[in-house]
């Protein structure tokens, strides 16, 4: 299949999605999303627009209060996978003990789990590392070893909150490159969240610019440029004029404009 062409049955719909807090705080209201099988969708809009409240929620790791959440999610698969800002790795754990804490949980036995741990420590660039701890390694690598953990058990949907945020340009680029070539290998379903416009772009099938709060879907914008992508793609005119449009819709998105049709 071709990368760009996703799937159309769906893996989730958020219908008239309405979070409030309990201090009162309005975080998404009408908040409406379709999200196709093997879909690369970016959620970008300005801090406290309620981009990682969707993210939590489609996790189940919240409630809405009211409107609905529908995951279209083969039985027998693992589901969903979370990868935060936050590597999160438990430091007194090796690289390759990191990775299979998934599996061990899930009750796969030692061999299972080392066999899987190592088949994705090699795809995501850890070869040599399964005996380090997280204290002896960069940002980058941290972030590699996160994201590996959250790919062990091959999920069908992954959620990523700003994975790539806290990282340098150059080393955020690097996982750029090496999430989309495992997209395009696996076919994951990915909602990705992040404050950069350039990155989204270059990722996604589609771009949804969220208003301020409370949060909506303020543009939905395609991405219509094949895959793979390469580092060609980020200079040329056609992902500059994609990420001179999302910028736009974002920038209306923040003076609270109308929203577009």
């Amino acid at each position: 299949m071709n990368a760009s062409l996703p799937d159309q049955s769906p893996a989730l719909i958020l219908d008239q999605v309405r979070k409030v807090y309990r201090n009162g705080t309005v975080a998404l209201k009408d908040f409406n999303l379709k999200v196709r099988r093997g879909e690369f969708v970016s959620l970008v809009g300005a801090s406290g627009c309620g981009k990682s409240t969707v993210l939590r929620l489609i996790a189940g790791l919240g409630e809405v209060n009211s409107g609905a959440i529908a995951r279209y999610l083969q039985p027998d698969k693992q589901d969903i996978a979370f990868v935060f800002q936050d590597a999160a790795l438990m430091p007194w754990a090796t690289v390759l003990d990191n990775i299979r804490l998934p599996l061990k949980l899930a009750h796969f036995s030692s061999r299972a789990s080392r066999q899987a741990a190592q088949e994705i420590i090699h795809r995501v660039g850890l070869t040599g590392f399964e005996k380090t701890y997280p204290r002896q390694l960069s940002g980058g690598m941290k972030m590699r070893v996160s994201i590996a953990r959250a790919l062990v058990n091959q999920p069908q949907l992954l959620l990523m909150d700003e994975p790539f945020g806290a990282l340098d340009e150059i080393t955020r680029s690097q996982l750029n490159r090496d999430l989309l070539e495992l997209w395009e290998e696996r076919r994951w379903t990915v909602v990705f969240v992040t404050h950069n416009i350039y990155e989204a772009v270059y990722l996604s099938n589609r771009v949804v610019v969220m208003s301020n709060r409370p949060g909506r879907v303020f543009a939905d914008i395609p991405i219509n440029a094949p895959y793979p992508r390469s580092e060609e793609f980020r200079t040329s005119q056609l992902c500059n004029e994609y990420c001179r449009k999302v910028g736009h819709a974002l920038q209306e998105a923040i003076h609270n404009k109308a929203p577009w049709i």
